[in-house]
């Protein structure tokens, strides 16, 4: 079979090149690491696990002129040294140094395949965690929730492929894009009707320049997170007391922590503007990862009281998220994006851009807890590090087990307040999920 990048892939993977901090997601999880817990045999169930999921031992590589996007082949050089490591934690070994930890994995290098899976101890109360970074071009959120169920115990897993296969000859790679462009051909009113929904999704064309504020600014290369925690069961009564989903609950506590910060610093706007990646299926398998999702952005009230805020918040976010759903803007213009990014432009615009003051993305997670080399993974923390702009904090979100963990990815220049947003993002849950959101 022919593993080729799709079009939403390359668009990301041209995103974060150059000088540019390439887009990346992964995990935390905490292990419940017992008496008979060995690192060392952890590292080596790891490692063979990973022979089921082909991806992760391909590298991707560019093809001639006329061969189409790139490919994934096997990597007969795959040393899994390279991506499957042991660190200690520094002390005192609590959450604030876990995370610590995690915002340098993050952010370090990546080796070939993209990814990196670190084993860190000296945690307190006896935890081990493990931390999988992947690149975004591997896959996206839904991707990744198909890789650690790849990874985690379960009671079988697909036979490894033949290792390393000889990848496909260039002409049958040639004929395949070939095929693909005429086919694309053949759908010109899909394109368009694609094309207008993502435009759409996101505000139009044209929309109005977002207010000025303290969360636009240059960011650089390092980040610091933070861990709000809050009942999953709570939050999605509180959702359905007013007919709004889970994540308009959310989206309306991120944008009143926000605010509430904003008005502490002296300063005051009426709305919000957040992007929000949409995605487009409801599951994967670690034999379909990649990325297919769209994006809405919305521009979301700040005052009046939490309830009418999160009724105002259900509506616009209902309107855009279907448009999203039917034209995801980074498959239908990669093209563009990637000519952007090449020349510089792409980067020079998100130093700049006034269209969105953060991003949320929120993936629902297993509703049972998993385990992993025989220790109950009691926590699983979402994270993400992207060539941000000047937008200085984003929040990644992942329900588990009945706990939604809701990271705060920040540029500790441009929020030296973290703590204190992030206790604002815990009232703000908690007033929500209070009976009647008064």
């Amino acid at each position: 079979m022919i593993d080729r990048a799709s079009p939403s892939d390359v668009a990301m993977l041209a995103m974060g090149s150059g000088p540019s901090l390439s887009q990346r997601a992964g995990a935390v999880l905490v292990l419940e690491a017992g008496p008979e817990f060995e690192v060392a045999e952890a590292m080596a169930s790891l490692a063979d696990r990973i022979r089921s999921v082909p991806r992760l031992r391909r590298r991707l590589v560019p093809l001639p002129f006329g061969c189409g996007r790139p490919v994934w082949v096997d990597d007969p050089r795959f040393d899994i040294g390279l991506h499957v490591r042991r660190l200690t934690c520094p002390s005192p070994g609590d959450e604030r140094a876990l995370l610590d930890v995690a915002a340098a994995v993050l952010t370090g290098p990546l080796p070939p395949s993209r990814w990196t899976a670190t084993f860190v101890t000296g945690l307190e109360d006896g935890a081990v965690a493990l931390i999988v970074v992947l690149d975004h071009v591997l896959a996206d959120g839904i991707g990744g929730l198909a890789l650690l169920a790849a990874l985690v115990d379960q009671a079988e897993r697909p036979a490894p492929a033949g290792f390393p296969r000889r990848p496909p000859p260039l002409r049958r790679l040639a004929a395949d894009a070939l095929a693909e462009r005429l086919r694309a051909l053949a759908r010109p009113r899909a394109f368009w009707r694609g094309a207008r929904a993502a435009t759409a999704a996101t505000g139009g064309m044209r929309p109005e320049p977002v207010a000025r504020c303290s969360l636009l600014r240059p960011t650089g290369g390092r980040r610091r997170l933070a861990v709000v925690r809050a009942d999953l069961a709570a939050v999605r009564s509180a959702a359905h007391r007013h007919g709004c989903t889970v994540n308009d609950v959310l989206l309306t506590a991120v944008t009143g922590a926000l605010h509430s910060l904003l008005q502490r610093r002296g300063e005051h706007v009426g709305a919000l503007s957040v992007s929000v990646p949409v995605s487009v299926r409801r599951s994967a398998t670690s034999t379909d990862l990649g990325n297919r999702f769209g994006v809405l952005i919305a521009r979301l009230p700040v005052t009046g009281t939490a309830e009418e805020r999160l009724v105002k918040n259900a509506a616009l976010l209902a309107e855009r998220r279907k448009p999203a759903v039917d034209g995801f803007a980074a498959g239908l213009f990669g093209p563009m994006f990637r000519l952007l990014a090449a020349i510089g432009l792409y980067r020079w615009y998100l130093r700049r851009q006034r269209r969105i003051h953060t991003l949320v993305s929120n993936v629902r997670g297993p509703e049972q807890p998993l385990a992993f080399a025989g220790a109950t993974i009691s926590q699983v923390i979402p994270v993400a590090v992207a060539e941000n702009g000047n937008v200085t904090v984003t929040f990644e979100i992942l329900s588990y087990a009945g706990t939604l963990a809701i990271s705060l990815i920040a540029d500790p220049d441009g929020v030296p307040d973290l703590d204190e947003l992030t206790a604002r993002l815990g009232d703000e849950l908690a007033r929500l999920t209070a009976s009647g959101a008064a």
